[in-house]
Parts: structure tokens; C-alpha cells; sequence
């Protein structure tokens, strides 16, 4: 994650970036569960990843990604960045952990999720804080208010789901 920029001291880009670092963290909590042959535990916890993942999208399309939208700047990543939101949720709903593939498949969303969180990290929150003007940041915090971040609302310890 980059620390160079002073992006991240924008309170809502940090925390869209502590969003994806705790997503980045509970994708290895399942590949824990993976590694240990407990598929049961794995969609448990990758259940809540999907969950936050979900809300985490949410708040980035309703925000930086519209504000940028209405600027008409980035438009072309924008749209790839969103088509690899809908990915991710598609693939993350058709996942069968009876399927022989399943792993590999759970392997191979998390290194594309790991990539898509670097573009972001990397490319699009940096250009939004100097891109974004005081309507687009106003817009931003608004959305962020009607849905609060996931980091917020967690009432079980981040590496445990229900049952564990």
C-alpha cells in the first residue's frame, strides 16, 4: 500500500484504504482455512469478506468513482475498475466449495482482488485527491455518511465468524 502521495491522509480515501487492507487480511483468513482443508470454515469466512466486499463497492462507486464520473475524468478505468466489481461478485456467488476446483478458483479471485485493490491504492484514490474539486469531496463524504464503513459495525473480532 503506498504511503508516499499523503493520499491516505484524506479521511475518506484512508479509510477506503483500510477497507481494502482489511478485506486484503480476511482473504488470508480464508486461504488459512484453505491450507488447513476446512472448505466449511473457508465460505464462512469468505461469506464475510463477500459481505464487506459488497459494501466496500458500494461506497466506492457512490462516491470517489461518481465524483470522478461527473468531472469526466477516468472515465475508461472507472468503467473497467466497476466491470471487475460485477466480476468479483459473480464469480465469489457461483464459488461451490464441493467443486475439486475450489481452491484454485478462491486462489485465483484473491490475487485478482490483490491487483484490483492495487490500481486503486495506486492509480485512482491518488488521481481523485488531486482531481476532485469541493463539490466531488462533498459528494464523497455524503455517501460515505449514508453507508458507514464495515470497519465500524463489526461486532465479532475480525478473524472470527459465527460458530468459530
Amino acid at each position: 500500500m503506498c504511503e508516499y502521495c499523503g493520499c491516505r491522509q484524506v479521511p475518506s480515501v484512508g479509510e477506503l484504504m483500510d477497507e481494502h487492507a482489511a478485506l486484503m487480511d480476511e482473504a488470508n483468513r480464508v486461504r488459512q482455512a484453505l491450507t488447513i482443508g476446512d472448505k466449511k470454515l473457508a465460505m464462512q469466512r469468505l461469506n464475510r469478506l463477500a459481505g464487506h466486499l459488497q459494501r466496500h463497492v458500494q461506497r466506492e462507486e457512490a462516491g470517489i468513482f461518481t465524483a470522478l464520473r461527473d468531472m469526466g475524468e477516468f472515465l475508461d478505468e472507472l468503467n473497467e475498475l466497476e466491470t471487475e466489481h460485477r466480476q468479483f461478485h459473480g464469480v465469489v456467488t457461483a464459488l461451490d466449495a464441493s467443486s475439486a476446483d475450489f481452491d484454485a478458483e478462491v486462489m485465483r479471485l484473491f490475487d485478482d482482488l490483490g491487483g484490483h485493490v492495487e490500481r486503486e491504492d495506486l492509480g485512482i484514490f491518488p488521481v481523485s485527491v488531486v482531481t476532485l474539486d469541493e463539490s466531488g469531496w462533498r459528494l464523497v463524504e455524503s455517501e460515505h455518511t449514508k453507508s458507514p464503513t464495515f470497519l465500524l459495525d463489526d461486532a465479532a473480532p475480525a478473524d472470527q465468524v459465527e460458530g468459530e
